[in-house]
């Protein structure tokens, strides 16, 4: 199975300043960890900038929200767009970055040039709303990869299942009313940002999986076998978008779950079989949080190895 490795050293750029959970040293343990002979086979891409990107951010974002995320910012200087998310002078680029790697993925998995893709980026997106970046995120980089396949290849079902430990409320929001579109989050309640009740079901598109403070790895299976892969399985998807955030990690400061690598293998193996069995194996999985920096590489390679077999 030929696996797609996504990684710029420009998403270094995105500054966040010190302190902040969302650094650059996330990316630098990832890469870290795929140094090993068993990820020798892995298909590593460098991408570039595209010319049609802002196009492809408009599928999502509106203009207003655009030029606040392209301003310019001068050097050693942050501008704060909400109290968790600041620009910085290479921000801006990287989140252009960001979003022509996942297109180019969703160019190389549609057009069968490879059957899975994990993307290394920065800065994530799943927060970001159509009209407001918020939450580390500055453009939604699954959402608009999910427009983005639907407006170029006609994909007809898309399902986007995001398992970071925070509910991708700009996700959510961006597929809220649109019946061609899956989108299942399992996230920690109450944690940022409030949002995925369970009653909030779009046109019953959206399932919701609250994770309740301190639950184990046992009970975060329970709930994807109960509720969510059976929905995804269901929904019989064209392509399969992953949000893949790995702070439930026991270690990660920023949430009470108790996961381990472990899990993430196992949920990873259980959405590749349905994937086989729905679409040909597709399944282009983008890199949200995880702030553990041993944790995250861990889990990360993990998920890639399971992707890679």
């Amino acid at each position: 199975m030929t696996t797609l490795y996504y990684y710029h050293k420009d998403f270094l750029q995105h500054d966040t300043g010190s302190g902040h959970p969302e650094s650059p040293n996330r990316l630098r343990a990832i890469n870290a960890a795929l140094e090993g002979v068993e990820f020798d086979s892995l298909s590593r891409i460098s991408p570039q900038l595209r010319q049609d990107i802002l196009k492809q951010i408009r599928l999502v974002h509106t203009q207003e929200m655009l030029d606040k995320v392209l301003q310019d910012v001068p050097p050693d200087c942050y501008i704060s767009l909400d109290p968790d998310t600041q620009l910085s002078e290479g921000s801006a680029h990287a989140a252009l970055l960001a979003v022509s790697t996942v297109c180019d993925a969703v160019d190389k998995i549609c057009n069968n040039k490879a059957n899975n893709a994990f993307c290394a980026v920065r800065p994530p997106g799943h927060h970001a709303e159509p009209r407001q970046s918020m939450g580390f995120c500055l453009f939604n980089n699954v959402a608009i990869a999910a427009e983005y396949a639907r407006k170029v290849y006609k994909i007809k079902r898309i399902a986007i299942v995001d398992f970071d430990v925070h509910h991708g409320n700009g996700t959510q929001a961006a597929f809220y009313n649109n019946a061609e579109v899956f989108y299942a989050s399992s996230h920690e309640m109450p944690n940022y940002p409030g949002t995925g009740n369970p009653s909030e079901t779009g046109v019953g598109n959206i399932v919701n999986v609250p994770l309740a403070s301190g639950e184990t790895g046992q009970q975060f299976r329970e709930k994807y076998s109960d509720k969510i892969l059976p929905a995804l399985k269901q929904f019989n998807p064209d392509l399969i978008l992953l949000s893949a955030g790995f702070d439930a990690h026991k270690e990660d400061p920023l949430s009470t779950i108790q996961l381990t690598q472990d899990d993430y293998q196992w949920l990873t193996q259980e959405i590749v079989s349905i994937a086989n069995s729905c679409c040909e194996g597709k399944i282009i999985s983008v890199l949200e949080g995880g702030y553990n920096l041993d944790a995250l590489a861990d889990s990360v390679s993990t998920h890639i190895a399971v992707l890679m077999k």
